[in-house]
């Protein structure tokens, strides 16, 4: 039975989300305003009156200043801390960072509530780990269709853990299930939309205007405050209720000078671009058609009145293709998922 394991290497890539809204405090906004400024010093100095007040945005910002280690030390005992101190006033990004917090430090079950919680309101991390936990059957009934989905959501962010946990599922998970895990991906995002719009409008009603969030306002680039577990995968013996993957030999390996990439075989396709001069499509894909998200796919151009379309075909399931051509994307290159040829 495919399982992917947990493991507490530190992911940097990952963007953070923070406040979405704080009282009207001179303090507070002071500090915000510091920080912005790179005066993490008295960005602190100014919080900590606040926060002994009980304010819970100025919890939540001293909390995030002692895990990343600007304007203090580094204190992930104070963190943790704080972070609960904010989630018990209300403080729903306090919330979500003190579930992972508990869930890292060996604490699931207790985590796991929060953990649920922040997927649902869309946060990428908590949706990674959720979507191992239903993967695996631990802390979460074994759920490969929300598994999945949840991964494509997180991988969709950007989260990079998610992209390679994607792949080992792709082992292992039916495609039919692939399939189904897009829609509920959807239901999900729609949902976490919705959640979002409610709880702004009920900030608003409550005269809670926006504060600047603390880290996102940083001159410089700021890495999580939260490492987001990095996976990797072994199969195990499966219960006599599931059918075990094959455990299969490695090939030996092939020189990357004469390795090719095997030739995909599915229908899903992704369209790179339309072009008034046919001559163009061909330029296009001699450029991109070596991309890593291409591998293994087949230039297909196909006439469309006055223009021709150029598509990379081959893509096993929707996901596959929407998967590459993020990938793409991410390389500044414009393309959009097709649908089967």
């Amino acid at each position: 039975m495919a399982r992917i394991m947990l493991t507490k290497k530190t992911a940097t890539a990952t963007a953070l989300a923070l406040l979405a809204a704080g009282p009207v405090l001179a303090d507070v906004k002071a500090g915000v305003d510091a920080w912005s400024a790179g005066d993490y010093a008295r960005a602190v100095v100014e919080w900590q009156g606040p926060a002994s007040a009980g304010d819970p945005d100025a919890l939540f910002n001293l909390a995030q200043a002692y895990r990343l280690g600007r304007g203090v030390e580094i204190d992930n005992v104070r963190a943790r801390q704080l972070y609960e101190q904010a989630a018990s006033l209300g403080h729903v990004k306090a919330a979500d960072n003190y579930g992972l917090m508990l869930f890292q430090e060996g604490e699931q079950e207790r985590a796991m509530p929060m953990i649920r919680a922040a997927a649902d309101r869309g946060d990428p991390r908590a949706q990674y780990v959720l979507g191992l936990s239903h993967f695996n059957a631990d802390y979460a009934p074994r759920d490969w269709v929300r598994a999945y989905a949840l991964m494509t959501l997180a991988n969709g962010a950007g989260l990079p853990q998610a992209r390679d946990a994607l792949m080992q599922m792709d082992r292992y998970v039916p495609q039919a299930q692939r399939v189904q895990a897009q829609g509920v991906a959807r239901e999900i995002e729609a949902g976490a939309k919705s959640q979002r719009a409610a709880e702004l409008a009920a900030a608003e009603l409550g005269s809670r205007p926006a504060v600047v969030p603390a880290v996102a306002a940083a001159p410089a680039p700021v890495a999580a405050p939260l490492a987001v577990p990095v996976v990797t995968a072994r199969v195990q013996p499966a219960p006599a209720t599931v059918a075990a993957a094959p455990v299969v030999a490695a090939p030996a390996a092939v020189p990357a000078s004469t390795a090719a990439p095997a030739p995909r075989q599915g229908r899903w396709r992704v369209q790179l671009g339309a072009f008034g001069v046919a001559g163009n499509a061909d330029r296009l894909w001699s450029q991109i058609g070596s991309h890593s998200a291409l591998a293994g796919t087949k230039k297909t151009l196909v006439p469309s009145g006055k223009v021709t379309r150029l598509l990379a075909t081959g893509f096993a399931s929707e996901a596959e293709a929407g998967r590459a051509c993020a990938a793409l994307k991410r390389d500044g290159k414009d393309c959009v998922v097709a649908g089967q040829g």
